[in-house]
């Protein structure tokens, strides 16, 4: 029969690890939350294309206008 003492610094450690997975868990749920807005926030599916930073004359809006 194993005896188990759990000592008083166990406790500190695991409350330090909730407390940590806690705050990580958070900034998960943050960036989350901010890359489902701006993706609501565009509305238009084509334009999702617009942010590799690349140049694509087809999102040139003065392509279609006779350019510059």
């Amino acid at each position: 029969m194993a005896i188990k003492v759990e000592h008083e610094l166990h406790m500190r450690r695991w409350g330090r690890n909730l407390g940590l997975g806690l705050i990580l868990a958070a900034l998960v749920a943050i960036v989350f939350g901010l890359t489902i807005v701006k993706i609501l926030a565009l509305g238009d599916p084509d334009k999702f294309q617009g942010y590799d930073h690349v140049v694509q004359p087809m999102m040139d809006d003065q392509a279609g206008e006779g350019g510059q």
